[in-house]
């Protein structure tokens, strides 16, 4: 008599990623309509800073626009690194829960990291230039977590376009992006970092260096 042999049959539940592919979509489409004129410069910000210029108060780093996109941009990263995460083998748990752990992650890591900066800033006596750094490196990462949401799609729907090369050259571009926000920032407000050069470097090391070496120390050894 012939043994009857069951096999698991593995289900790729992609649904929940497809409704948050849609909602990102649906905040930029509100937003371009609701915010036409500030949408409009910010798509542009690959190539004019007229959009830094024109939003450098901060009182635009609490506006409807900044906090909207900002969750787009931390739907971006969070499933960039999942993908990361399974093209390099190191999740075995289901992509949903993988996905919501590092979306937890990131969330309370910039939140509390923007807390710790505040109280820090108002110690060093460098409030203003706080806030508007903030509000600098919001606009460039959000228009980056932007651009990197329809990459997401391509790579999450095209498994034959997964290559590692490409997932280098994404976190390579992730990296020049921050450099080159620091510069902006140090030529837009130079003569208030010369002023506060001590306090400026102390802020650097302490909250922009130290929190990432840490989470790069924590993830190669675990």
């Amino acid at each position: 008599m012939q043994a009857i042999q069951f096999h698991e049959r593995i289900i790729h539940f992609k649904d929940w990623a497809t409704i948050l592919f849609v909602l990102s979509s649906l905040i930029i489409g509100i937003n371009k309509n609701v915010f036409q004129a500030r949408f409009n410069e910010f798509i542009k910000l690959a190539i004019s800073d007229k959009y830094t210029k024109i939003y450098k108060d901060t009182s635009n780093l609490m506006s409807g626009f900044t906090i909207s996109m900002f969750f787009v941009q931390l739907f971006s990263f969070a499933f960039f690194i999942l993908l990361l995460l399974k093209q390099f083998k190191f999740t075995k748990n289901s992509e949903g829960i993988v996905f919501l752990q590092i979306f937890t992650f990131i969330a309370v890591f910039i939140l509390s990291k923007y807390l710790i900066e505040k109280i820090i800033a108002t110690s060093f006596k460098i409030e203003e230039f706080s806030e508007q750094f903030n509000l600098l490196k919001v606009s460039y990462r959000t228009y980056f977590g932007f651009l990197l949401l329809p990459i997401n799609v391509i790579l999450y729907y095209n498994p034959v376009l997964n290559k590692d090369w490409i997932y280098y050259g994404i976190i390579a571009i992730i990296i020049i992006i921050n450099l080159a926000t620091y510069f902006v920032a140090l030529k837009m407000y130079q003569n208030l970092v010369l002023r506060k050069i001590f306090y400026f470097i102390l802020y650097l090391c302490t909250l922009e260096i130290a929190p990432y070496y840490f989470i790069y120390y924590f993830i190669t050894k675990n």
